[in-house]
């Protein structure tokens, strides 16, 4: 690969072996310019102080304040019984608030004598709360004014007055990595520009390596709006770029199109469906059907909300590719959702899934389910099937992926929960296309219930088509959501024990939802020592023991079963099917019955610990109760404070029932890097200035302009610098970044 040399320049040669151990270890930074693109993550103005009263809990943070007064107090202790203890209390202010700073023991001999009363300087620890009042203990500090010589040139040396503070850590402080950027800084001039000169040019950006002078040390807050800018350009135009040469790569693979019969399976399919689609479902249909016709494989994301009737489309887009003389496959993450998958599927085709069987219509297939816990003969018979053709759709988990596994002709690979597979998986089974003989690459239908904002799909799916069903079907019922304060009013957890009772007596079933199963103190690998600080924290409820507690308890005389992801695949199945029949009253269950489970008759789900999910999360659990024509409960019960950031994230979900505002909720409460999530894992040029949320223009005007870029230059042979860069994005192991993780 043919890299920048000043900017592969290990550390460790350019500023000694400790420091570069520190930032490689704490930071993940290893190159020159891995440093240049660690940015400041905002800038302080010289002579302004940080406002205080704003700092959040428990993290490590860096404030520019002023001493407002100091005293040392000396105590006895056990280690100092004559009173000889120690402890400097410092008081900072920014003319509005205050924060206590903490040093003890053989710690407050430098503090005590430059720490005086109207000394100002740069505090970095970690934000803690002790006899109600903010304060940091032991902090790294760094004078600003008439402090020691080192220091007085250390920040007066910079040029602007904007202090730039960078994202630290307790083992290195943001003035440390300025002076390390300081060191390195001149080895920007040779960084390698990846934007086009006309396209920077066209728009008014500065190049490359004058951004990353202005973000290390800007003059005015216009050189930091000016290199922002251009360095969002290069996060966005670098990835879409990527993302615009996998479409055009795709779109040079043969496949074979697939149009349905007249009058066949589809047909008969239609004609005995018990509802009408949606005016969404057949838009979308009409969408898929376009790319199933032509001779390259269609790439399509169906993103929709929880009850949309996503499965339904994705089974009218694999009866055409059948009809059309194909096969198709339908992938799902787990054994549960694969059962519940094949059960729903031949439920809906009744005597169309009866190929080559006696009552079985003319039009009919077969519909095979393929796991790895089935029993030898029972898969034997399924691989059979598959590769004589005598089954046209196949449903299984990563079971379908593996070698023996032949079909006659696969012409469409439909994933489940996309999130949930690896690139790795997702070519594997399409890999098994072929036709006439010829290798051909199916179709793929990528699917989604947990709804994506414009700008994540452009980001996260940008080598796909997308497709939104955004209606819910005809008949589908509200869901009335609630937030329980267990720890505040512990009667309204009594009371919702008493609604779950109530919903019974009318006939229904219902969820109860835990974080964890509660066998894991039987596996060693599975304990887990609560973190640093958390000593007192109680761990998350388990499933076996709220199950046990509810049946001897507020429960006790209902038919409670339990459902989690360690049972035997055929237990598992069991329980389903019990449920599914109504055997079973409730269901206390982990979450594998977050996405895909469906029972009409089960309206109320009560989530416990609701804290400890994530808001998309809690959204696809919900979705589980009210498919049926009586109204679906929701209670998430929770012992988080009202103030809490927890607690207003359960109020947000309580709220409203549309999963794209929840989307935009889950993406404005979260870092940037846990929302593209898997799909950024270890990539070096992962997305640090660009805002997956704030930059919706960016992304997508750079994503116009990397497909005219591509159309003309595919190979990039005009384009060095975005060759260079897109190296850096693509290393093997990073290719696994544009597929979803």
């Amino acid at each position: 690969m043919d890299l920048v040399p000043a900017l592969e320049e290990p550390l460790k040669k350019v500023l000694g072996p400790a420091t570069a151990k520190v930032m490689a270890e704490h930071l993940g930074l290893h190159t020159v310019g891995d440093l240049l693109h660690h940015y400041p993550r905002r800038y302080e103005e010289r002579g302004r102080l940080t406002h205080l009263a704003d700092l959040p809990m428990d993290e490590h943070v860096t404030v520019v304040a002023q001493v407002a007064d100091a005293r040392l107090h000396t105590f006895a202790s056990a280690k100092a019984p004559r009173g000889k203890g120690q402890r400097l209390e410092v008081t900072i202010t920014d003319g509005s608030g205050r924060l206590q700073l903490v040093f003890f023991g053989n710690g407050v001999h430098k503090p005590h004598k430059e720490l005086l009363p109207g000394t100002r300087a740069l505090f970095a620890g970690k934000v803690s709360v002790f006899n109600r009042r903010l304060q940091l203990a032991h902090p790294a500090y760094e004078l600003l004014r008439g402090g020691t010589e080192d220091a007085a040139e250390t920040v007066d040396s910079w040029a602007g007055a904007l202090i730039p503070i960078y994202p630290a850590t307790a083992k290195l402080e943001s003035w440390k990595l300025a002076k390390a950027v300081q060191t390195v800084l001149p080895s920007a001039q040779e960084a390698i520009d990846p934007l086009p000169d006309s396209l920077r040019e066209g728009r008014g950006m500065v190049s490359l390596p004058e951004a990353l002078l202005k973000i290390h040390r800007p003059h005015t807050k216009a050189d930091v709006e000016d290199a922002r800018t251009r360095l969002k350009w290069d996060e966005a135009f670098v990835l879409q770029v990527a993302l615009a040469r996998r479409r055009h790569a795709d779109a040079q693979l043969p496949a074979v199109a697939r149009r349905p019969a007249p009058d066949g399976l589809l047909t008969a399919f239609d004609a005995k469906l018990p509802f009408t689609l949606t005016e969404g479902q057949r838009k979308v249909s009409a969408e898929i059907f376009g790319d199933l016709a032509t001779e390259h494989p269609m790439h399509r994301l169906l993103q929709g909300e929880v009850g949309s009737g996503k499965t339904m489309v994705a089974l009218r887009a694999m009866l055409a590719v059948v009809d059309a003389g194909g096969q198709a496959a339908m992938l799902a993450p787990t054994e549960v959702l694969a059962q519940q998958h094949h059960r729903s599927v031949t439920e809906m085709m009744g005597e169309l899934a009866e190929g080559g069987m006696l009552g079985g219509s003319e039009h009919a297939t077969k519909v095979v389910l393929l796991t790895g816990s089935m029993g030898a003969a029972a898969r034997r018979q399924a691989l059979l099937d598959l590769v004589t053709g005598e089954a046209g759709i196949v449903i299984g988990t990563h079971a379908l992926i593996e070698d023996k596994v032949q079909f006659h002709d696969l012409g469409l690979v439909v994933v489940d929960e996309q999130h949930r597979f690896g690139v790795e998986q997702r070519d594997a089974l399409r890999g098994k296309g072929h036709s006439q003989g010829e290798r051909r690459t199916p179709h793929l239908l990528v699917m989604t219930a947990t709804p994506i904002p414009r700008t994540v799909a452009m980001t996260v799916f940008g080598d796909l088509e997308t497709s939104v069903l955004d209606q819910l079907p005809a008949g589908r019922s509200p869901i009335a959501s609630h937030v329980v304060p267990a720890a505040d009013k512990p009667h309204f957890l009594a009371r919702a024990w008493e609604r779950v009772r109530e919903e019974v007596g009318n006939g229904h079933q219902a969820y109860v939802v835990c974080p964890r199963i509660g066998d894991e103190e039987d596996d060693p690998k599975k304990k887990k020592s609560p973190p640093e600080g958390d000593a007192d924290k109680r761990p998350p409820l388990a499933v076996l023991d709220v199950a046990d507690q509810l049946s001897k308890g507020p429960l006790q005389g209902l038919r409670v079963e339990v459902l989690h992801g360690r049972m035997q695949p055929d237990d598992k199945d069991a329980v389903m099917r019990r449920f599914a029949a109504g055997e079973t009253d409730v269901l206390v269950a982990t979450t594998v019955i977050e996405v895909g489970v469906n029972v009409p008759n089960a309206t109320a789900m009560v989530i416990m610990d609701a804290d400890r999910f994530g808001v998309s999360q809690l959204h696809q659990l919900r979705g589980r109760v009210g498919r049926g024509s009586a109204a679906g409960l929701c209670l998430l019960v929770t012992e988080m404070p009202e103030a809490s950031a927890a607690r207003q994230r359960l109020n947000a979900v309580a709220s409203t029932l549309d999963g794209f505002e929840l989307s935009r909720i889950d993406l404005e409460q979260r870092r940037e890097g846990d929302v593209l999530g898997q799909a950024q894992s270890g990539a070096r040029t992962s997305l640090r200035m660009l805002a997956v949320i704030e930059d919706e223009e960016v992304i997508a005007e750079a994503r116009e302009e990397a497909a005219a870029v591509v159309a003309a230059d595919p190979d990039l042979t005009r384009l060095p610098g975005l060759r260079t860069a897109l190296d850096a994005l693509l290393d093997e192991e990073r290719e696994q970044y544009l597929d979803k993780g």
